[in-house]
């Protein structure tokens, strides 16, 4: 059996996080295994409270992954600090790791920045190059790359740019965009568009945790990121699909929505 590894943030409510990978890489066919950033007090409503794990605690999650059962992919999620962002590269150089997606949480659906500078910088001049392909949402490709999206040609231009730039793969998400579902794939330094459809369900939390988790999964049982990226979409469609209502607020979808009742 393929394994893939979280290395993201808890959600005590289960939609997002280091909850959703684990449910998203069991649901695509493979082993889950995961070293977690940070605890959250958190809900559909809100997020109520944050504590980080230490950089040692978080290297020696890691550790005892990689070196008992390997992981065929490494999915990375929201890491607040600079601290351990470096630990996460220094640990992807140690162990060579392969199939790394890295969803560069930087912007809350809301708007709000939840990544300090330096941590953005650290980011950018340490994590990324050593990626395989990176998840950012609009908001978060503008920051990576100055350049302002109002159309999809924006969309092209800025996803070569960190192409070219990081050397990885880029996956930009266009849902902030103009309320599609569209995604521009830069791979091999062509563009492809994934034209996806949009749901008409509130309930969408976690929704980019899942998409990387899911693309991760794909990549550690051998797809290639043009057909990892195709099959991670259609099971976050389906996910949201069924109108799983739970919680006040934006809840989740159905990971399992593929187990029979």
């Amino acid at each position: 059996m393929k394994t893939a590894l979280t290395i993201a943030g808890s959600d005590s409510s289960g939609g997002a996080g280091i909850q959703a990978d684990i449910k998203t890489m069991l649901a695509n066919g493979v082993y889950a295994m995961s070293a977690i950033t940070a605890l959250t007090a958190q809900n559909t409503e809100g997020v109520y409270g944050i504590m980080e794990v230490t950089p040692e605690f978080l290297k020696k999650q890691i550790d005892a992954v990689c070196t008992d059962i390997f992981p065929d992919a490494v999915k990375i999620g929201m890491v607040s600090s600079p601290e351990l962002i470096e630990v996460i590269a220094e640990a992807v150089e140690e162990y060579k790791l392969k199939n790394v997606v890295a969803d560069t949480v930087m912007v809350a659906t809301s708007g709000a920045r939840l990544m300090e500078e330096r941590a953005v910088e650290v980011l950018k001049s340490r994590l990324i190059p050593l990626a395989s392909m990176i998840t950012p949402n609009i908001p978060e490709t503008e920051i990576l790359t100055g350049i302002r999206i109002k159309t999809p040609h924006d969309m092209e231009k800025a996803a070569l740019w960190l192409y070219d730039r990081y050397g990885c793969d880029v996956l930009c998400k266009g849902g902030h965009m103009i309320n599609d579902a569209n995604d521009l794939l830069c791979s091999k330094g062509k563009c492809i568009w994934f034209y996806g459809e949009k749901i008409n369900n509130p309930n969408t939390h976690g929704t980019g945790c899942t998409l990387s988790s899911a693309i991760a999964s794909n990549l550690a049982k051998g797809a290639d990121m043009e057909t990892s990226v195709k099959n991670a979409k259609e099971y976050v469609s389906n996910a949201l699909k069924v109108m799983l209502d739970l919680g006040k607020g934006s809840g989740p979808m159905n990971h399992g929505f593929m187990i029979a009742d």
